[in-house]
């Protein structure tokens, strides 16, 4: 009988939500696989049972991690490691549409499948593909593929851009320049060497006396080869200091940090040493979505946080996330969420409703 491909898992936030659905052609720039195409791939793989020795090793490393994974994390569903920057998952079962936020940050599978919509651009992920996150974006996310027996298996490694700006500045490294509108999330192929890099990574989980000074060199190891696929162009691109996508990123960061501020372009632009147009652009080429509907994606999330977790009323969250209209807050937190703020808490807060890893990231 042929093995069944399982693949991801990281955000899961199950919560009716009323989600952007593509319409049309696919709006996934070239190099991004669609949902069509992944799967297609992945029949295709399956059906013909690639059996080249490298391809045998790629299978033999992807059930290493998972078993790893699973071993580490027994019953718990999300586990902070004591390697900087590094955490794990496991889900049992599918979920419904979760918004959240992903940091800049990789995202690897061992088995299971999830699916992340950035506006209406779709990443389907698995043990084949990792995710990989370049600036912080607010996207709707999934589990696909999950079961008690084969439950879905995360690794996610945050991305610290010093450390990415230090491997470019290397002669020996180089990276294709990225598309001019290609976004700042992408998939990539999980080889051999990065699989292997990933499994190192986990025995340090046995070692900890190991993990202060080796854990860094595996972290960089792992970016290198990110940054050696065709995915790594847009991480060169955000991490290039005076670039457009860094300048762009720049804008990005200040509207996470100061999400219930006042916003204006024109200032925004000036933070990013940019034209109100070209930031525009270059913002919605980045995140698929412009820096308003960015900046009410943010509140709205947090301001969910608030409720479920500090007991807040939606007037008082509102207010706390920068809305100055009650009735406006609640508007839009119907539209983006499906249903009125305090019956969306109620629901999440119901015996019946599955548990929440996170009401605004990973």
């Amino acid at each position: 009988m042929p093995k069944k491909r399982y693949p991801d898992p990281s955000d899961f936030l199950p919560i009716p939500l009323v989600a952007q659905k593509n319409t049309g052609a696919s709006t996934e720039p070239r190099g991004y696989p669609c949902v069509e195409e992944c799967e297609a791939t992945a029949t295709m793989k399956n059906r013909r049972g690639d059996a080249s020795p490298a391809s045998d090793r790629v299978r033999e490393l992807r059930s290493e991690l998972a078993r790893k994974i699973a071993l580490f994390m027994g019953s718990a569903e999300n586990r902070t490691t004591d390697i900087p920057g590094v955490t794990l998952h496991r889900r049992t079962a599918p979920t419904a549409p979760c918004p959240a936020t992903y940091e800049p940050s990789v995202t690897v599978i061992a088995q299971g499948r999830k699916r992340v919509d950035l506006g209406r651009n779709t990443f389907i992920y698995d043990d084949s593909r990792f995710l990989l996150t370049s600036v912080d974006l607010p996207i709707v996310s999934r589990v696909v593929e999950a079961s008690e027996e084969v439950p879905c298996l995360a690794l996610v490694l945050k991305l610290e851009m010093p450390v990415v700006r230090e491997l470019l500045s290397r002669d020996q490294i180089e990276v294709a320049e990225a598309p001019p509108d290609c976004p700042a999330m992408a998939t990539g192929e999980t080889t051999v060497e990065f699989l292997s890099a990933c499994c190192r990574l986990m025995d340090l989980l046995d070692t900890p006396r190991d993990i202060p000074f080796v854990s860094g060199l595996i972290q960089r190891e792992i970016i290198y080869r990110i940054l050696r696929g065709a995915e790594g162009a847009r991480l060169r691109a955000i991490a290039t200091l005076g670039g457009q996508s860094q300048r762009t990123a720049k804008a990005i960061g200040w509207i996470k940090a100061n999400y219930a501020k006042p916003l204006r372009v024109e200032d925004l632009a000036k933070i990013a040493a940019m034209g109100v147009s070209t930031l525009h652009h270059h913002f919605q080429v980045l995140t698929a979505m412009s820096p308003l509907q960015y900046q009410k994606q943010l509140r709205l999330q947090a301001a969910r946080g608030r409720m479920l977790m500090d007991g807040l009323d939606a007037a008082s969250a509102a207010f706390e996330v920068g809305y100055e209209s009650a009735s406006q807050f609640n508007r839009e937190y119907s539209r983006f969420f499906g249903q009125p703020p305090m019956r969306d808490i109620r629901t999440l807060r119901s015996p019946s409703a599955p548990p929440l890893e996170s009401v605004s990231n990973r």
